[in-house]
């Protein structure tokens, strides 16, 4: 699970390897919960245990750092889309 660097606060940023085959997205996790974030465009894809709070809070961060996450994803990955 590659963590993205780069990107400080209570939510780490990660994807999981076998998930090189869908679109770009990120997973965000705090406390034992987690969120997935499709990419283009951003949308919220699914969550367990993050209240809507966070997910807010997650979405503005993957907003901002977005050309980070996506850099993360292709060095990883490679070109998937």
């Amino acid at each position: 699970m590659p963590t993205i660097k780069g990107i400080s606060g209570p939510y780490r940023l990660f994807f999981y390897s076998a998930d090189c085959s869908e679109p770009t997205h990120v997973h965000a996790q705090r406390d034992g919960s987690v969120c997935k974030f499709w990419l283009a465009p951003l949308s919220l894809a699914e969550k367990y245990g993050m209240s809507v709070h966070d997910v807010r809070v997650v979405r503005r961060i993957i907003f901002e750092y977005r050309p980070l996450i996506l850099e993360a994803w292709h060095e990883h990955c490679g070109e998937t889309e």
